[in-house]
């Protein structure tokens, strides 16, 4: 069988009320492209109806394709999955919800293929339609992280983006645990290009991306690319052996001219404040020792349960399993 020219790539976790949108919206969009392509679409351990509405959407749609993972594995990892199974020469990643418009592929491949670039860039030129905590905390992120990997992560670009085949083999020998990709692709240097577009309201559902995994991307972005926190750490140790330095310089004045200090404050100051030093200096490093413990353990980051490319799709998804011979059911 021909591989597809374009693989699009849609990690999902409890999308059931976007599927139906999706696909009115993105199939007339790849059908007009007139290349072969195929739609990978990874069911993260979804809790609801997702891999059953994507398997009766694919009955209709023989591009569409169904990957799903054994249980919830992240969003990064489910794109990691769906990347590394995708057959096409270009790949394009893109969330379900429909915020980021499939439209703008087409302007995408166009502009790879005209300029023989590797990877093409979603950037997001208005972000009206998210909320100002998601806007501030997103510009403060992008701000930071081009400190630390370097001016080729381009702002308000997320994972919206199209790649070639050769990046895709280069991730795919990186020995990264936790990937981060709105970073890592760029720090690959590929020839890149951008392409603008105004980021739209999510057709249905809530967002699957709560401030906690905002906070672990954020932190997964900074233990991945730089040692700064540890370099933190060393500051403040320095930091409180010069205040301990200073106090122990104070107290022999004070002795020398018969001061007598009242109290314990100062002391039980001073062991608080190297106890609380100390602490957090261990705790950075073993956030770094437990990255480096993961990577030689080398434990897959997640498991495929169902491939419908592989598998017959005479199945049904366990909690709405119905009374019929041997059934297929997806893990």
């Amino acid at each position: 069988m021909t591989s597809p020219v374009l693989s699009v790539v849609i990690p999902m976790y409890n999308e059931e009320l976007v599927i139906s949108a999706l696909v009115e919206r993105l199939r007339p969009v790849l059908d007009q492209l007139g290349v072969g392509y195929e739609v990978v679409a990874v069911d993260d351990g979804s809790r609801d109806a997702t891999a059953q509405l994507l398997l009766d959407a694919g009955r209709s749609w023989p591009q569409l394709r169904l990957i799903r993972l054994r249980s919830n594995s992240g969003h990064q990892a489910a794109l990691t999955a769906g990347m590394q199974r995708a057959l096409g020469g270009w790949i394009v990643t893109i969330d379900a919800d429909l915020q980021d418009p499939p439209e703008v592929i087409a302007d995408m491949l166009a502009l790879a293929r005209e300029r023989g670039l590797d990877v093409v860039y979603g950037v997001r030129s208005d972000r009206s339609t998210d909320t100002v905590f998601k806007r501030r905390t997103a510009g403060l992120y992008y701000r930071v992280m081009r400190r630390i990997v370097g001016g080729e992560v381009p702002a308000q670009a997320g994972d919206f983006r199209l790649i070639s085949r050769d990046v895709v083999e280069v991730l795919r020998r990186l020995p990264e645990r936790a990937p981060v990709y709105r970073l890592l692709v760029p720090s690959l240097g590929f020839p890149s290009g951008e392409v603008a577009y105004v980021r739209e309201r999510r057709v249905a559902g809530t967002t699957k991306y709560p401030l906690r995994k905002m906070v672990a991307l954020a932190w997964d972005s900074t233990a991945n690319f730089t040692a700064a926190p540890l370099r933190v750490a060393t500051y403040l140790g320095l930091t409180a052996f010069l205040v301990c330095l200073a106090m122990v310089v104070l107290g022999m004045v004070a002795y020398a001219n018969g001061t007598v200090i009242p109290g314990w404050t100062s002391l039980f100051l001073a062991v608080w404040l190297l106890a609380a030093v100390q602490l957090i200096c261990l705790g950075l490093l073993g956030e770094y020792v437990s990255r480096i413990y993961r990577i030689v353990q080398n434990r897959p980051s997640f498991h495929i349960g169902f491939d419908s490319a592989a598998e017959p799709v005479q199945m049904e998804i366990p909690s709405q399993r119905t009374a019929s011979p041997d059934p297929l059911s997806i893990p």
